[in-house]
Parts: C-alpha cells; structure tokens; sequence
C-alpha cells in the first residue's frame, strides 16, 4: 500500500495542536529524558516507541475507565487507547523533529461484533514513511518499532471488511477526536468509537 501525505509540506507533520501538545512541559521532560540515552533520531525514535508501548497501558487492556486523548494528559495518567497513544507518540517524535503522521485501520472485533477504527503512527526517515503501532502488546499481539518492513498489532483482512487507511493525517481525524472529547468514560467511548473513516473530511 502506497501512503498518501494529507500535506505536501512536511512541517504540517512537526505542528502542535491540541492533541499533539509537544509544547507542553510534560511532554517536553518526557522527551529530554528518553533523548539522553538515545545515540541519534532513530534510536530516539524507537526508544520513544517502546516508551509509549510498554509503559503506558492501553485502558483496554488494563481496565482502566479514564479516556484521556491529549498527549500531555496521556503521559501524565498513564493511560489510554490506540488513539490517545498515537498522539502520545506523535507528540514526543515531533518534539525532536521526527516528522510524524496518525493513520488508522478499520479492524473487525474479536467477537465479531462489528468493526472499530484503529489508530496508529508513521514515521519519515530516509525519505520515506513507516507506520508503527505503539497500542501496547498482548497474547496474540507483537507490534515492534521498525524501518525495514512493517511489525503492526494487525494486518488487516479484506475478506472481514478490514482495510489500511492509506492517508497520512497531521492531525486527528475529527471523527476519532470529537468521539474521545465527548466520552466520559471508556465504556461510553466504546459504544460510540467511529467503525470507519468517512469519505470525505
């Protein structure tokens, strides 16, 4: 699958906004710390993965009924689905300059109870685009930071109406943030999460 850059200009993909809040001190002592211990951006880069990966828990996992969605607000509590760790991962790449995007897959429930978009990053290095799922690992799942081919949490399966996204978004979708803006807890927010992306923004 081809990715498609939603801007031209790769600065769109170092912004900050209001879920990508790289400005805030939270975030920026987050990355100061990871950046000490990292040798160049791409080690960076994977440490800042496996940070997001292996120490903040997706709420799902964990149990925990807080939605959080803004970056800052996720490194803070600790907590947060694909989206939110999306953005806490965005977030502390752009800090140091690593150009990043969000991108999403429509994947069906495990107990086929319909479908749900997922959320997920890509990276720039070497000119080109790299998607990295930092949702955070489990049985069945083995989602690992790299350049040379894709290790995803899933790959999507046509024949279950499953599909990659090819867009690359500097910014969350709309449809993905007001859902997590407007839920007061996890339970609420998975009864409403967005099963795909619409068609036009």
């Amino acid at each position: 699958m081809q990715l498609i850059q939603e801007h031209r200009d790769l600065s769109a993909y170092l912004a900050a906004d209001e879920a990508i809040d790289h400005h805030h001190p939270r975030v920026r002592e987050t990355a100061a710390r990871l950046a000490r211990d990292a040798e160049d951006s791409y080690s960076y880069a994977r440490l800042a993965f496996e940070y997001v990966r292996d120490t903040i828990p997706h709420s799902a996992d964990s149990g925990d009924l807080r939605v959080t969605w803004r970056a800052s607000d996720v490194l803070e509590q600790r907590t947060g689905i694909c989206y939110a760790k999306a953005h806490a991962l965005a977030a502390l790449l752009r800090a140091e300059d690593i150009p990043t995007a969000l991108c999403y897959q429509r994947l069906a429930h495990d107990d086929g109870s319909g479908h749900a978009l997922h959320g997920l990053v890509a990276v720039r290095f070497h000119g080109a685009w790299h998607r990295q799922d930092a949702r955070g690992n489990k049985p069945g799942v083995d989602a690992r930071f790299s350049l040379d081919g894709e290790r995803l949490a899933w790959v999507p399966d046509p024949e279950s109406d499953e599909r990659d996204y090819p867009v690359l978004y500097a910014r969350p979708h709309p449809a993905v943030l007001s859902v997590l803006k407007a839920a007061p807890d996890r339970p609420y927010l998975w009864k409403t999460l967005p099963t795909e992306l619409p068609r036009t923004r």
